[in-house]
């Protein structure tokens, strides 16, 4: 019995249409009247615990016919269940005239930024939320960027001016009013501080702002403002063709590299129907996890900082410069390769990496131990750590943590175990677990991915298919350069492919992978056309950040730092 029959049978007065997507999700629609009873009945009676995904498409421009219930808009539920291994896709369509749905914050705290999201973006209102307000865009703009009549570029907007008549405006719109939070000025005892912490780049990955309520230096309440890093990145989507907007997924979590292509070329080859050789698959997971390798050095570090040990961040960065060396005979760059392409590679291995890439992960074995010394074992770093920013695992699932962060918690689940993608299921390597969910059991993950990071590689040295770098599907982009210079036709259509790109057929589909973060899924909806029609981005680090005040109250200003660096997050990766 299908999830939708499942479904029908618990609300029957709900009616539900089926659809077929291309990712083969089960995928209904549901009317707006009926969307929260259906939610509902999928977390409580089904087992979809996690909000995994919320997000908008504006529909009313597409070139091929939309399903039969779409309208003007429609909100896209993606809920995940750990019980049985399952998504499921919930469509509410709606008029442009009245765009609103009832929020489900009762059903998923989670669901509060991410309705914000939708009314920041869209301009589509949640009825009962408790603070529907922008999200990542100033509180002074005007309109909603990923609605279709919406400019994509700068140049469409007109010069930007700021007179000191709009400067002070600007500046007393970020005034913090805490009774717009629904906080108490004080208690019955004092009167609370509040404390603004940023918005500044250091010790917080990227510019932030938290706007602390402090009892003496206790912890009342925190309000993360995110925006900062904001940069349209899901709108870009839709004005570059379907090979050349890769290098901007680079920049999303900039310290995964090719992990941001991966996400977006399956979903890629899932629309198109694209078989990549085997070659190809174990190339991705290799590169994939010297990236792994590379963030984690980089949070490592970071994070030993963080807490006041100034030596690990040097080390670590030495090894890291050392892998950069082999990205960069590999790849051609650094840290922004952006070296994934449709179907493949953007060429082969170059003679003499295996003797580079096994060479770093003897030397990065043995170092290991040494770092585990300087910062696990380190009594001060247990000490700032353990039981500090602790979470139950039913917590991180309601909030919608994934990766190290859920891991923490005890839940042995990995996307690369539990839905094997790019040939994953043919290594070998253990899922590193915590118990208590705290900032010591989160860096404890981190560490053990490190190593079970360099078996996966070292097989990968080992076992090494032979074969081509490239699918020879019409659809890969660019097509092979050999197949260009024997006639004219052939340049034709490899100047085509590498400009306009190819044309994906019509549908959707949501891939997610295991990134260094946490899940990492691009969720693409394709008319038929040479550019995507909606990119939807679902970072890990956006949920990660609106955990920070469950985890920070009742501790000190200092546990705060030990739980924005044990969360592994960047901001543009919360803000895309």
């Amino acid at each position: 019995m299908s999830v939708v029959q499942e479904l029908a049978a618990i609300v029957p007065d709900s009616p539900l249409e089926e659809q077929t997507a291309r990712d083969a999700i089960p995928t209904m629609w549901v009317a707006r009247e009926h969307a929260h009873d259906v939610l509902r009945a999928l977390k409580q009676s089904l087992g979809y615990r996690m909000l995994y995904d919320l997000t908008a498409v504006d529909e009313r421009v597409r070139r091929e016919p939309p399903p039969p219930q779409t309208r003007d808009f429609t909100i896209v539920y993606h809920l995940l269940s750990y019980d049985r291994n399952a998504d499921v896709r919930v469509k509410v369509p709606l008029d442009a005239a009245d765009a609103s749905v009832p929020t489900i914050t009762d059903l998923w705290p989670a669901a509060n930024w991410y309705e914000r999201e939708v009314w920041d973006m869209f301009g589509i209102g949640f009825d009962g939320h408790p603070h529907l307000e922008r999200i990542l865009l100033p509180p002074t703009w005007s309109g909603h960027p990923l609605r279709k009549d919406f400019p994509a570029r700068a140049t469409e907007l007109g010069p930007i001016e700021m007179p000191q008549h709009r400067i002070e405006e600007e500046q007393a719109a970020l005034r913090f009013h805490p009774e717009r939070w629904g906080l108490a000025r004080h208690d019955e005892d004092e009167e609370f501080m509040f404390l603004n912490l940023g918005p500044q780049h250091p010790g917080t990955h990227g510019v932030l702002r938290i706007i602390l309520q402090l009892r003496g230096e206790e912890i009342v309440d925190a309000i993360p403002d995110i925006g900062y890093h904001h940069r349209g990145a899901e709108k870009m989507g839709e004005r570059q063709s379907w090979h050349t907007y890769i290098p901007y997924t680079d920049r999303v979590d900039y310290l995964g590299g090719v992990m941001n292509n991966l996400p977006y070329v399956l979903a890629v080859e899932t629309l198109g129907g694209i078989d990549v050789p085997d070659r190809v698959q174990v190339i991705r997971v290799m590169l994939c996890e010297l990236f792994r390798i590379s963030s984690h050095l980089v949070w490592y570090g970071t994070f030993a900082q963080d807490l006041g040990a100034l030596s690990p961040v040097f080390y670590m960065f030495t090894d890291r410069e050392q892998l950069f060396g082999i990205i960069e005979a590999i790849c051609g760059a650094r840290m922004h390769p952006n070296w994934f392409r449709i179907g493949g590679v953007a060429q082969d291995l170059p003679a003499g990496w295996d003797r580079l890439v096994l060479q770093f992960v003897n030397d990065l074995r043995r170092r290991m131990r040494d770092y585990d010394a300087l910062v696990m074992e380190n009594r001060i770093f247990k000490a700032r750590t353990r039981g500090v920013g602790a979470c139950t695992l039913e917590e991180a699932i309601e909030w919608g943590a994934t990766g190290p962060v859920l891991r923490a918690c005890g839940l042995e689940w990995d996307f690369r175990k539990k839905r094997p993608y790019s040939g994953y299921d043919r290594f070998e390597f253990d899922i590193p677990t915590g118990q208590h969910g705290d900032c010591f059991d989160r860096a404890f993950v981190h560490v053990e991915e490190i190593r079970q990071s360099l078996r996966i590689i070292e097989q990968c040295v080992e076992h090494m298919p032979p074969g081509p770098y490239k699918s020879s599907h019409t659809l890969a982009t660019p097509p092979l350069k050999e197949r260009t210079m024997h006639d004219i036709e052939t340049l034709i259509t490899h100047f085509l492919g590498v400009s306009w790109g190819p044309a994906i057929p019509a549908g959707e589909a949501a891939v997610g992978i295991e990134a260094a973060k946490g899940n990492n899924t691009y969720y693409l909806t394709s008319d038929g056309n040479t550019m995507p029609y909606r990119v939807r981005i679902r970072a890990p680090s956006f949920p990660h950040m609106q955990m920070v005040p469950l985890l920070s109250r009742g501790g000190m200003i200092p546990d705060l730092l030990a739980i924005l660096g044990s969360l592994d997050y960047v901001l543009a990766d919360v803000d895309r």
